[in-house]
Order: C-alpha cells, then sequence, then structure tokens
C-alpha cells in the first residue's frame, strides 16, 4: 500500500479505494472492535503493518505447546469464526443419526461407549439411549462434557416422539392383499427405527436454498436451473488496466547465456562452491564447486552425443528430449546432467522417480515423455540401483512409458572428451531450453517449453527482484526439478556465481529444524522455503537456544500466493523476530508452470512499502467481487500481497470463463502475463497451447489490449493500490457450485479450524468436486488417526459439515474418512489429488467412515408432482375422441369345447375316464438328481394311488365331505396322488411347502400359520416328514400337539373306499391355493371346480397339448400355475409330464436342461431362480456339455413362470448362454399369473414373437407411456409378458377411479376369464374385505362385466404382428405390482428398476432392495467382498440413484450376500426385509444414514 498522504483533490478517490479493498493491521488478533475504528482511521493516511508484539508472540507459544498445529491453512480469524459458528449449532441442538458399523469393522468401540452417562430410569428398556447410538445426538458440542450432558434430555425426546409414532403405522394388513402374515404392527422401538425417526427430524429443518414449487405437466421432468440470487455483490469498479513491472535493467556484465555463465564461474573461479548436498544427518555429503560442475557437464555433454548408439546413428542429436529421473536427495548428479544436457543442446525433461510399475503419477508422466519422443533417461547410480527390476535385472518398461535406454551419469562411467571437443556455448535464442512438466487437475500431465532467452530472461528479472549478487549462499528447502526450487536454486544461482545448500525433503521429515540450522551456519542471505517448512521449524524450534536469523535478507516464502500462507508468515514472525529475523525478510511470490514467476515481494531495507493485507468478505469472492468485510461477519478471508510485477513484465486480469475480458478493479479474475520470461507452449498440444499461451486480452468495448500475447498463469486474483498483486486462489483448485466458485483451499482451512484436531491429519485433507445431476457437488476426503474412536471422528464430520455450510454458504456431498496413510502420496510426500478423486468415482477409497449429505447440498431436483384432479367419464370420452386413444383391451381367443375330455366338468372324472380308456398310458415321470427316473405314474396307477388315499381319509382321518387336507409332500409323484385323493374323498385339498430340515425354525411356523388359517381338518404327508415335524427342533418351534391330526401317506391301505365322492356343483370349491406374497401377504384363493376346468383347457389350447406331447417341468408345485403344471394339466390333456423338482439343480444344475436334451422334449416350464441357477453354474461349462451331448436346438416353447415383469436381462443371458448348445433365442419367454388368475398370459407354442419395447421412464413415473428409440436417454426395456390366454379378457383401468385408460396410460391390469379365483379364504370372517378384488367394475364404460383385480400395473400395445387369427397382436406389459409400487415426490416409482441402476454402481454388489419407511427410501445391498469395502458403496449408490432416478437415498444398508429374502419363485421378499431392518436383526456391516 503506498504511504503517501492523499492530496486533497484526490483523498475521497484513494480513501474509498482503501475503504473497498484493503486496510492494513494485525487481525488475526481477537479484536473485533478495532475493525470500526480502523476502518474510520483509513479516510486519513494509510498506517504501515505495526510489528506484532509480545502478546501475540506469547498466544503462540501458548498454541504450540499441543505440538499437532497446522499453519498451513491457519488463521486465528477463521478459526475464532468457526468455533462461532459451531456454538450456535449447539444451541440449535441439530440431531445427525450416526451411522451403525458392525463390531469387525469397529476399533476400539464399542455399543457402551455410545451411551450417554445419565437417568435411564424414566425411559422405556427398549427406547433407552444405549439403542439409540451416539451421545452427541442431541448436541455437537466441541467438548466431550458438553457433549455428554446435552445428548441425554434430547435423546429422550427423540424417544418420546418415536413412542408417539409407534401405531401410527399399523399392522401390514393390507385389503389388496388378503390376510397379514405378521399380526403384530412393525415396533418403532428398535435402534434402527429410533434412528432413521431422528433423521426425518433432522431433515424436517429447513434447507437452504429452498425448493421452488412450480408446476410441470405429465413428463417434462426439468431439473431446476439455480437462478441468480437478486441480492448477489456485483463489481462496481472500473475497468482494471494491466499493470507493468519495471523496466528489466541490463547490466552491462551480465552472461549472453546460461552456459556462458556457467563457462565464466567455471573457469575464473573454479574452488568457488556452486551447490552443497546434505545427508539425512544433516552433514555436508557433496560441495559441487563451479570448476567440477563445468568439467563434468562438459563430460556428460559428450558422451550424450558421441557414445549413446554408432557414429552413424547416434541416439541423441541436438534438440532431442532426454529424461532426468534423479531423486530429491540427489541435487548434484541433477545439476550436473542438467547443465550437460544444455551444453549438449539437448532438452532435459526433469520428471519424478517412478515408484513402481503401477504408480499412478508416473504412468501420467509416461505418456508425456512418449508425445516428447523421450529414448534416453539419465539418472544416478543409486538411483539406478533402486528401481524395480525383472528376473533378469532389467529394467522393466513402466506402464505407459516409452522404451527407454537408461544411462548412468557419474564419471567413473563416462568418457574422457577428446582435448579438442568443445561444447559450442552459444547466445540465448529460441531453442527449447527444458520442459518443465505440470500437473493437471485431472491428474494429466502436460510439459510446459521453456526457450533458451526465457530462461535467461527470468534468470535476469529474478537477479534484478531478488537483488541477488555474487559468491551469495543460499538455502534451499524446494524441489529442484521444477517451479520455484528449480528457478532459483539449480539457474538464477549460477547466473550469480552463488552458493546454493540444499535441503532434502528426508532431512526435513527427521529434523525439521534443518534449514534454520543451515542459515545459521553458513550466515545465508536467502532462503527459499514453503509454508509448510515454516511451519515444521515453529513446531520444533522450542529446543534450540542458538539461532540467529539476523544474516537473512530474504525468506522466499514459494506458496505465499496461497492466502493461508499468510497465517505461517505472521506466526514465523511473531515466534522468530526475538531471533534476529526482520519483518521485511518475509517475501511471499506468485508463480506458474506456464507463467514462471509472476509477482515477488522485494527484500527493501527501508520498508517504504510495507506488506498489503486486505479482509474480504467469502460471500463477495464466491460471487467473483472483492469486498472488504465491514460487517464483521464469521466468513471473511484474509489475503497478503505477493509484492509487483516481475520486471519485464506486463500483467493484466481477464474474466476466468469465456473471452478473455479485461475484469474491473473490484472483481476476481485470472491473472495473464506478458513477457519474454514465460513458458511458450505445451509440447506437442497446439489446441491447448492456443488456449493458455496465445491468449488475447480485449478490454470492455472489444479492442485489444496489446498486440503481443499474453499467457494465462492459473492464478485467481486481483491487483490493488500501487500494484499490488494479490492472490485469491488458483484456477485448479475452483468448484463452482451452483454458480459460484469456492476455493478447495478454503474449504479445506475451514475443516482444519474445527476443533479438536485429534482425530485426523491435518496436512491429509483433499478436497474435490464431482459432477451429480448436472451441478458440481463438494467431497471432502480425510486420513482418520489410528486411535480416533468412531463417536469422535464421527462428531468431527458433522462439525465439518455444519461449519463449512455456514462459513461457505454451501453443502458437502460426501465426507468420508480412510485409514491412516492410505490416500495416494505424491513424490514429495502431498496427497494425489486427481488420483484420490479417481478412487472415489471408481468406489475404491475404501473409507472407514462415511457421511453423505445430498438432501443439503442437491437442491435442484424436479419439482414434486402435483396430482392431477380426478377425470370424469366425459372428459375421457371427449380425450379418446379428441387425441384418437383407443382404450387399452385386448383378449385372447375363444375357448371352444371340441375334445372328448370337454364332457366333463369335473378333474376327478377325467382322471377315472383316462384310467379306464387308457390306463397304461404314462402321465407322470419323476427324475432323480443323477437324471434317472424315479418314480413314474400310469392313468391307472394313479387312480388306484388315489382311491387308496381317498380310503385313508375316510377310514383313519374320518373326514367328511368339504373338509380340508393340507399335503405337506416334497416335490414328487407323491403330492399328485394325495391332490387326487382329496377329490375322491370330497375334500378340498391345500399343497403346503414342507419345513426345510436345516432350517426348521424359520420354515416351520409359515407350514403351521397355512395349516391354521385354511382349517385343515387333517395334514396327510410322508414319513419322513412325519418323523421331522415330531423331532425336538420341531416341538421346539411349534408344539404339533396343537395340530390337526398328521397322516402317513407310505403306509396306505390296501383296499378301496366304499365308494368315490361325486361332485354335483361345478361353483363348488376344488382346492385352495396358499401363496406368500413379495410383500409377505399370506393369502389362500378359492379355485371352483368350473376355473380348475377352464384354466387346463385354456392351456390345452393355448401349448398345444394332447397325449402323445411330453412337457418338461421344473417349478416348485405348491401354488399357481406350477402347480396347475404340475399336477392337473396332464390329467386334463393326457399328455406326459417330466417332472424335475427344482432342488435338485442345487447338487446338479446341468440336470434339467439334460433332461429336456435326452428325452427330446419340445416344450419346458421353469422358474427365475431355475433359470438363473444355470446361468450362473453353468456358465462355464457349455463346452464340457456340448461334448456331453447336450443338445436344445428341439425346445419350441422355454416359458419362464412368474407374477413379475419379465427379467430381461436373465432371459437374454441365458439365451446368449446357450445359443451355441442349439437354443433359439425367440424359444425364451414368459408367462404370467397372479393372485386372482394363476395364469393371464402365456406364450405358447403358435403366435408372434414375444415383442420388446423401449419406454421412457421418467413418462412411468407419472403413470404414462412413452415410447422411445433403444439407448435413448432413460430408456427402460420391458418384454411382453406372453400371450393372453384363450378365453381372457384383459383392460387397463384407473386403480384410483376405477374407469379405463387408454393404451398410452399406465393402469391396473383387470382380468375377466373363466378361470378367475372365486375369491380369498382366510376362515376369520375377512373375505368381504378383498371382494372388490374378484368382482370389480369400471365406473364407467362397461360397467356390466365383473373382473378381476390382478394388483400389477401395466399396459397394452398394439403391434405391427399378425395374430393365428389374422388380426393384429396386442401385447400386454407388465410393469410391476402395484402395493410396491412406491410413492415418492408424487411420482410413482417400480422397485426394480431402482435396483438396477444400484447392481450397475459398484462392482462389489451383488444384489440389493429398495423400500420406503416414512417417506424415506432405504437402500439394502449385499456386498460380494471384503467388509473393508462396504463404505464404498455408500457414495455409489447414492449418486447413481440421484442421476439417474433424481431420488435422494435416505438409508444405505450394506449386508453379506443372502440376507434379502427371496421366495421359491425368486422374487424378493421386499417386506420381511423392512421389517428384518426396523427389528435389527439383519447384522448389516453399515448402515448410513444420508442427511
Amino acid at each position: 500500500m503506498e504511504n503517501n498522504s492523499p492530496t486533497p483533490s484526490t483523498a475521497t478517490t484513494v480513501s474509498l479505494t482503501l475503504y473497498l479493498y484493503l486496510f492494513t493491521g494485525d487481525i488475526t488478533q481477537k479484536g473485533y472492535e478495532k475493525k470500526r475504528s480502523k476502518l474510520i482511521r483509513a479516510y486519513g493516511p494509510m498506517s504501515h503493518r505495526a510489528p506484532l508484539g509480545p502478546p501475540s508472540a506469547a498466544r503462540f507459544h501458548r498454541r504450540r505447546t499441543s505440538g499437532t498445529r497446522d499453519e498451513r491453512y491457519r488463521s486465528d480469524v477463521h478459526t475464532e469464526a468457526v468455533q462461532a459458528v459451531l456454538a450456535r449449532h449447539v444451541e440449535r441442538k441439530m440431531a445427525v443419526p450416526m451411522p451403525s458399523k458392525r463390531r469387525s469393522l469397529v476399533v476400539q468401540t464399542s455399543m457402551d461407549a455410545y451411551t450417554p452417562p445419565g437417568d435411564d430410569a424414566q425411559i422405556p428398556p427398549h427406547l433407552r439411549p444405549s439403542q439409540l447410538g451416539p451421545a452427541h445426538l442431541g448436541s455437537t458440542s466441541s467438548s466431550s462434557s458438553s457433549t455428554q450432558s446435552g445428548g441425554s434430555g434430547n435423546v429422550c425426546q427423540d424417544c418420546c416422539e418415536d413412542y408417539q409414532s409407534y401405531n401410527l403405522f399399523g399392522p401390514f394388513f393390507s385389503p389388496s392383499t388378503g390376510t397379514c402374515l405378521f399380526f403384530p404392527g412393525v415396533p418403532v422401538s428398535s435402534r434402527v427405527s429410533a434412528k432413521i425417526q431422528q433423521l426425518v427430524n433432522t431433515l424436517k429443518q429447513p434447507r437452504r436454498p429452498p425448493l421452488r414449487e412450480f408446476f410441470v405437466d405429465d413428463f417434462d421432468e426439468l431439473l431446476e436451473v439455480q437462478q441468480p440470487d437478486p441480492n448477489q455483490p456485483r463489481p462496481e469498479g472500473a475497468e482494471m488496466m494491466p499493470v507493468r513491472g519495471e523496466a528489466l535493467g541490463v547490466v552491462t556484465n551480465w552472461p549472453p547465456s546460461l552456459e556462458a555463465a556457467l563457462q565464466r564461474w567455471g573457469t575464473i573461479s573454479p574452488k568457488a562452491p556452486c551447490l552443497t548436498s546434505l545427508d539425512t544427518a544433516g552433514k555436508p555429503l557433496y560441495v559441487l564447486t563451479y570448476g567440477k560442475l563445468w568439467s563434468r557437464s562438459i563430460k556428460l555433454a559428450y558422451n550424450i552425443l558421441h557414445k549413446l548408439g554408432s557414429k552413424q546413428e547416434p541416439m541423441v542429436r541436438p534438440g532431442d528430449r532426454v529424461a532426468l529421473v534423479f531423486p530429491n536427495n540427489d541435487p548434484v548428479a541433477f545439476m550436473v546432467a542438467f547443465y550437460g544436457c544444455l551444453l549438449a543442446e539437448v532438452v532435459p525433461v526433469p520428471i519424478e522417480v517412478p515408484l513402481s510399475r503401477k504408480d499412478a503419477g508416473s504412468q501420467q508422466i509416461g505418456f508425456l515423455l512418449g508425445s516428447c519422443g523421450v529414448t534416453v533417461a539419465l539418472t544416478s547410480d543409486a538411483c539406478h540401483k533402486g528401481l524395480p527390476k525383472s528376473a533378469t535385472g532389467e529394467i522393466p518398461q513402466f506402464k505407459g512409458w516409452p522404451k527407454l535406454l537408461w544411462f548412468v551419469t557419474e564419471s567413473k562411467h563416462l568418457s574422457k572428451p577428446p582435448r579438442d571437443w568443445f561444447p559450442h556455448i552459444k547466445d540465448a535464442n529460441n531453442d527449447t531450453a527444458y520442459i518443465e512438466y505440470k500437473t493437471c487437475k485431472d491428474g494429466s500431465v502436460l510439459g510446459v517449453t521453456v526457450t533458451r532467452i526465457a530462461l535467461l530472461t527470468h534468470c535476469q528479472a529474478l537477479t534484478q527482484s531478488c537483488s541477488y549478487t555474487e559468491a551469495e549462499t543460499i538455502v534451499n528447502v524446494l524441489d529442484f526439478k521444477k517451479d520455484v526450487g528449480l528457478w532459483h536454486g539449480i539457474l538464477t544461482s549460477v547466473m550469480n556465481m552463488m552458493h546454493v545448500i540444499s535441503v532434502p525433503y528426508s532431512l526435513m521429515k527427521v529434523n525439521p529444524l534443518s534449514w534454520i540450522q543451515k542459515v545459521c551456519q553458513y550466515k545465508a542471505k536467502v532462503a527459499c522455503v514453503k509454508s509448510r517448512d515454516m511451519h515444521w521449524a515453529l513446531v520444533a524450534h522450542k529446543d534450540q537456544k542458538d539461532i540467529n536469523l539476523s544474516s537473512l535478507r530474504m525468506l522466499l516464502v514459494a506458496d505465499g500466493s496461497n492466502p493461508w500462507s499468510i497465517s505461517s508468515c505472521d506466526a514465523f514472525v511473531n515466534v522468530f523476530q526475538t531471533k534476529g529475523l526482520r519483518t521485511e525478510v518475509i517475501c511471499p511470490c506468485a508463480s506458474s508452470p506456464e507463467a514462471l514467476t509472476v509477482a515477488i515481494r522485494r527484500p527493501v531495507e527501508d520498508s517504504s512499502q510495507p506488506p498489503g493485507r486486505g479482509v474480504l468478505s467469502m460471500q463477495g469472492l464466491s460471487y467473483g467481487v472483492v469486498r472488504v468485510d465491514t460487517e464483521e461477519r464469521l466468513s471473511v478471508l484474509t489475503v497478503q500481497d505477493v509484492g509487483t510485477v516481475t520486471p519485464g513484465g506486463l500483467v493484466c486480469v481477464v474474466k476466468p470463463e469465456g473471452v478473455p475480458q479485461l475484469c474491473q478493479t473490484d472483481e476476481i479474475g485470472e491473472l495473464c502475463v506478458c513477457s519474454i520470461s514465460t513458458g511458450t507452449s505445451y509440447y506437442g498440444l497446439t489446441g491447448m497451447t492456443k488456449n493458455t499461451f496465445e491468449v488475447y486480452p480485449v478490454s470492455s468495448s472489444g479492442g485489444l489490449i496489446s498486440e503481443y500475447a499474453f499467457v494465462r498463469t492459473g492464478l485467481l486474483g486481483f491487483i490493488g493500490p500501487g500494484g499490488l498483486v494479490f492472490i485469491t486462489g488458483k484456477m485448479d483448485g475452483l468448484i463452482m457450485v451452483s454458480g459460484r466458485r469456492h476455493n478447495a483451499d478454503d474449504i479445506v482451512a475451514t475443516a482444519l479450524a474445527v476443533e479438536p484436531m485429534k482425530f485426523v491429519y491435518r496436512g491429509r485433507i483433499a478436497v474435490f468436486s464431482v459432477t451429480v445431476l448436472r451441478d458440481e457437488r463438494i467431497v471432502v476426503v480425510a486420513e482418520q488417526r489410528p486411535d480416533a474412536t468412531e463417536e469422535d471422528s464421527f462428531q468431527w464430520m458433522s462439525r465439518v459439515l455444519q461449519a463449512i455450510d455456514s462459513i461457505h454458504g454451501v453443502g458437502i456431498f460426501c465426507l468420508a474418512l480412510v485409514p491412516a496413510n492410505t490416500l495416494p502420496k505424491t513424490p514429495l510426500g502431498g496427497i494425489h489429488l486427481s488420483e484420490i478423486k479417481q478412487l472415489y468415482l471408481e468406489g475404491g477409497l475404501h473409507p472407514c467412515n462415511v457421511l453423505m449429505c445430498p438432501h443439503t447440498c442437491v437442491t435442484n431436483l424436479p419439482k414434486p408432482r402435483q396430482k392431477q384432479p380426478e377425470i370424469g367419464p366425459a372428459s375421457v370420452m371427449v380425450g379418446n375422441l379428441v387425441s384418437g386413444k383407443r382404450i387399452a383391451q385386448a383378449s385372447g381367443r375363444d375357448l371352444g369345447q371340441t375334445d372328448d375330455n370337454d364332457q366333463f366338468l369335473f378333474l376327478s372324472e377325467i382322471l377315472q375316464w383316462r384310467a379306464q380308456t387308457t390306463p397304461d398310458h404314462v402321465l407322470y415321470t419323476l427324475l432323480s438328481s443323477r437324471g434317472a427316473v424315479s418314480n413314474s405314474l400310469t392313468c391307472l396307477q394313479l387312480h388306484k394311488r388315489a382311491e387308496r388315499v381317498a380310503a385313508l381319509l375316510i377310514e383313519r382321518g374320518g373326514l367328511q365331505e368339504g373338509d380340508h387336507v393340507a399335503l405337506v409332500y416334497p416335490p414328487g409323484i407323491d403330492l399328485i396322488a394325495a391332490f387326487y385323493g382329496c377329490l375322491y374323498a370330497g375334500c378340498v385339498p391345500i399343497t403346503v411347502r414342507p419345513p426345510h430340515p436345516q432350517n426348521i425354525s424359520t420354515t416351520l411356523p409359515t407350514v403351521k400359520m397355512i395349516v391354521e388359517v385354511s382349517h385343515s381338518a387333517c395334514v396327510m404327508t410322508t414319513a419322513v416328514i412325519c418323523k421331522l415335524l415330531r423331532s425336538k427342533e420341531a416341538m421346539a418351534t411349534v408344539d404339533i400337539r396343537n395340530w390337526p391330526p398328521v397322516l402317513d401317506t407310505d403306509d396306505l391301505p390296501k383296499k378301496k373306499p366304499p365308494a368315490l365322492f361325486k361332485p354335483t356343483n361345478p361353483d363348488g370349491l376344488a382346492y385352495l391355493d396358499f401363496s406368500v406374497s413379495t410383500t409377505g401377504m399370506l393369502a389362500g384363493v378359492q379355485m371352483s371346480h368350473n376355473a380348475v376346468g377352464a384354466f387346463c383347457r385354456s392351456v390345452k389350447l393355448q401349448c398345444e397339448l394332447y397325449p402323445s406331447r411330453e412337457v418338461a417341468i421344473c417349478l416348485d408345485p405348491y401354488c399357481g400355475l406350477g402347480f396347475v403344471l404340475w399336477c392337473l394339466c396332464s390329467v386334463y390333456s393326457g399328455h406326459q409330464s417330466i417332472l424335475i423338482p427344482p432342488v435338485e439343480l442345487e447338487s446338479n444344475p446341468s440336470l434339467w436342461l439334460l433332461a429336456v436334451s435326452q428325452l427330446r422334449v419340445r416344450d419346458t416350464f421353469c422358474s427365475y431362480s431355475v433359470m438363473e441357477l444355470c446361468t450362473k453354474g453353468l456358465g462355464l461349462q457349455t463346452e464340457a456339455l456340448k461334448a456331453r451331448g447336450l443338445d436344445l436346438s428341439r425346445v419350441r416353447a422355454c416359458v419362464v413362470v412368474a407374477e413379475e415383469r419379465p427379467r430381461m436381462a436373465l432371459t437374454h443371458s441365458f439365451s446368449k448362454l446357450f445359443k451355441d448348445l442349439g437354443l433359439h433365442p425367440r424359444s425364451v419367454s414368459t408367462a404370467f399369473g397372479c393372485r386372482v388368475n394363476l395364469a393371464i398370459c402365456l406364450q405358447g407354442t403358435s403366435g408372434p414373437d414375444p415383442t420388446t419395447v423401449y419406454v421412457d421412464m421418467r413418462a412411468l413415473r407419472h403413470d404414462r407411456v412413452r415410447l422411445v428409440e433403444r439407448g435413448s436417454p432413460h430408456s427402460l426395456p420391458l418384454m411382453e409378458s406372453g400371450k393372453i390366454l384363450p378365453g381372457v379378457r384383459i383392460i387397463i383401468a384407473n386403480p384410483e377411479t376405477k374407469g379405463p385408460l387408454g393404451d398410452s396410460h399406465l393402469g391396473e391390469i383387470w382380468v375377466h376369464s373363466a378361470h378367475n379365483g372365486s375369491g380369498y379364504y382366510s376362515g376369520y370372517g375377512e373375505e368381504l374385505l378383498q371382494s372388490d378384488h374378484f368382482n370389480s367394475r369400471l365406473s364407467f364404460g362397461d360397467t356390466q362385466t365383473v373382473w378381476a383385480r390382478t394388483g400389477y400395473l401395466g399396459f397394452l400395445r398394439r403391434t405391427e404382428l399378425t395374430d393365428a387369427n389374422g388380426e393384429r397382436h396386442d401385447a400386454l406389459f407388465v410393469v410391476g405390482a402395484l402395493e410396491e409400487a412406491m410413492e415418492l415426490r408424487g411420482m410413482r416409482y417400480h422397485p426394480i428398476d431402482i435396483e438396477t441402476s444400484v447392481i450397475r454402481a459398484h462392482k462389489s454388489i451383488m444384489e440389493c432392495a429398495v423400500f420406503t419407511w416414512t417417506n424415506l427410501l432405504v437402500v439394502v445391498v449385499e456386498l460380494e467382498g471384503s467388509e473393508q469395502e462396504a463404505l464404498d458403496l455408500v457414495p455409489m449408490v447414492t449418486k447413481a440413484v440421484l442421476e439417474e432416478h433424481y431420488l435422494i437415498v435416505g438409508v444405505v444398508v450394506v449386508t453379506d450376500i443372502g440376507v434379502i429374502p427371496i421366495n421359491s419363485r425368486g422374487e424378493k421378499q421386499r417386506m420381511h426385509l423392512r421389517d428384518g431392518f426396523l427389528q435389527d436383526q439383519l447384522d448389516p456391516i453399515y448402515v448410513a444414514y444420508n442427511m
């Protein structure tokens, strides 16, 4: 800042400018009250920055005692601001539910650790805080005592709220499905449900900014575009004109090139020290003199040009690029190699030593070497020995690297040049001198070319700026291969014959004070350091007595352009002022690989120009505007100047995006430099070079400000009064969120200001952004200390979120803590940001703690859908006429009565007729697990056996006509005989799956429940199952003494019954079909004799079944179409059924397909679980099966029986896998049935192939059907569910209004058919509740027809194909179950769609299921892999669902494989899963509650 008092004419202007920009003074003290008076004083002459006095020093001494503070990102004002914000949050008592983690993942913690002390007596035992989670649920105070004392009361309040909500949800009884499986309601008393309630309470709090409510018609889901804030600050200053540095004074004795300088000093002062390298003990290892440097460089130059390759074909010619691979502790070898290359006129490319073959950073460097055409790498002996070697001792080719010749530069390996050979020393020209590598934000590596004239001019500019003189000593702590360390410690030092003491990073790690000791020892005038080195010295200095820094005239801070380095500078001056350090010695500089040194603060002796300071509003900075904080806000950024523009340079500030237009004086922009001393291009990248090195800034009027090109520096900032340059951040660290700019360093600083800092490592925090839902989202990753507890870490995370939200006004998408020492490192020990981001995006970070906050930061979701008013009959008719859409209805062909057996009304009569007419015709063949026939039944055998079963029921069971009998049999012949035995005795059979011997405690209660609900008078079973039911384990689960009589059919009476029962009423009950739906409801459907006959006739016509046909059935025979095909169809149609129990496939997965092949079966039926077992189990065995003679070419129809949307991915993979074995893809199809009608669609043998359509998933959520092209965004493939069966009529109706819908709408599938069920059976008089399901009528249109409601959503589409009767074919597409569909944000989502997205999100997700709870979406994923990968899934799942479905996941549960319950049909039991989760029975690996 200028020290001149303003003249009266300019006083107002200057004072206002100063008022707007900056003011001086030590603002790192707590004295907020002084700010006003300082601002008022700013209208007078500006004062110099007051020296920092003893009180501040005392404060720093006090702070330092902990030894854990990192001064790099430290500012007292910022720390105080963060603490004030957090204190405010404590007052609000914001509760954040802590994630649950399995014990094996938790280190040094237990549930007891989460229990707050306090009086638990008033709380019910199941709702005590120990079951609710961590102590800090109600408090986020920084001290542990306040956490504990503030916690329990709030937890109690949460409990009470939870307790009141206990009965809100009631039992899981749904009129739409029948009887309840679990009669009591779901308890909300578990730890899980308490946390969910807490999450809901937290999410009810207002978020910023709120979503606007606006209406969008139908499926035009537009993401909300962030509207600009009308109150946002805008730049008001005049246009910023370019600022010129002082003229570069050409000194007469400056050498014409750097090689000439080396030649001069090497011959005039050969004994003068040039470079001293140190060992890890800090002792001088080697002193390189100018004479040695000159002679060794010449020797190396000669060898490079003449000893590589042959005389005729040298490997390296002048102008070629050569890699320099030297470790950071060997500056001498590097310096010799660098100058050897300059003398040989080859271009050195200094790079890092590759750590391993797969080191990510070195892979990118390999690409740079390849693009530069590098074939030779110079290295030292020690480094060459340390490189990874192959078994033959050769250095392998590193990943991504070109093939290199490794050349060791030690003198002993080199030939002496002839006496007459001498390098050609030219004046500096435009040839490339060297290429410096630069790592971009995305991890890619670019090479910046620096010409010889730029190299020389830059050295001259630095000499003038830093007032370098001959024989000065300089201590260099920086990396000597690039940036400031190279420019000062290798290049400018030689131009001025200076002596460089190079302090290696390895020594700094052992002794952080080593550089200060070297300054004292060598009375060094200059030191080149980073703020990190100053901080380390502060931490370690207290043990040292004899430190004297009075010799230092310049302490060059290489990262002084980072706004957060000011704290280190202040602290260092505070502490070391007493050791002789002068305030004006601190010289921050701003530089970039492209523009080299942009600005540098001069080491002025008289302090005529004091350092500039500014306290800027972070909110203003986020809008790219400079505003001095005048309102004592908490969110401020203190910046210091980095001096003036380097000599010979011209600097301007342009807008960061778009046209390079000049900024206004109070606007943040990117600095651009026009100077000879800058880089000239990115090697080999002309497009990027043009954008960076050939920029022509324009004024607001559009005119060019200079005919010369400028170079973009990548630095963001502004130019203040007096031409002082201020840097506020870097383009690489810029994160644009909702139109506002945030700097990664600022966010790191806020995270570090959250106390206490004993949970994470300070230098190991990465901040980056990822694109989610078309906006940038901020991710913070930190390394957790090994001794930090779960609770401490989680508390720190929640406080960081609060602090960043308040200070920066931006939400964090994901905050992850990883174990210590696991983040990828750069060669100098920093964190490798792009590699960390890549790991995050791939799901490979393996965090030990993660906190997602999508609710807070995702504010551009489409608005919730508003339901349209109900549609009346008139509007529907008008709509049909106007838009030409037809009502969605279709029907199968008519059921004709032509066959002999159609004369019989009852199945029992048909069996008797077959036993008389074709007694020896085989109806059933049962296969064993080895594929052999284990049992078979002819018509007569079945009839005889059924008679004996009937005799058993009448004599031993004493059963009457109409009594119910439970048949508990394994899949086989016995079940069929027992079924027909019941019909012969006039009883009503109920098939029940037997309990599993290995899992009796969970399977037996279902058997008991079916027996009880069906009011069975007796149970029939085999001797083996009888024994199982009487076992100790079974008795412990269910007391068999309360059961009805159990009859063993292995011992049947020999005689026939007196007379077979002759049914008379066709509408009478034939059997009960009991099953558990996917939502966990147990429902028994009554099937009349009429319905059974119509059903069998319909299947017979569709599949063209007759006595000479054989059908292979691999289905469970207990309910639905599986039971009908297994037990009924063969008797009705007379065809032979080959029965393959699905359970046998577990031991022999090829059983079903081998049987189909060997028996030459043309039609076969299976379930999805069978198909999946074959796909997974036989995937690698197709060649072996082919060798065994497996041939599926005869298969005409392979039908998957299901009650769900066709699983296209599975059927396609099955078809593709077995295509080589002759299976035709068109033969694989699906059937669809449900509770009210066991088979509505079945592909059959004739008719068109199954149709596939692609629909818009977004439209589907609004109950609209819009067909799109394959591969278009948001497209969902749907396969036809089979041809509509004969005698079946279908209409699509609105499930709420019961009105018919057009074919462009998604609605409930209603069915009218002779084989509809008659109603639900529960035996408790509740059948009336569901009469609506079986006897519904449309509210308008055809109001006479009685329909059954399937409970499934779907649509009809008229295709271009023709049916057998020549009419156009109507295809039915099933989308999902109505009771499983989730209403979220006013839209209808189907679980399978979300689950498909989740499974694709990460390779370790084996299976997943979703459900909702209190409007929160819960995702359960099964982890295939180690538990360490569990937390990787949380961000991936959250992002996938957000991107593809615009939904925020509330809870992510990671479990072991096999936790998601699946029924016998292969369908997920999501409601069972929900119950298990809420009752805390899943034993999850990890539960994440997204904020």
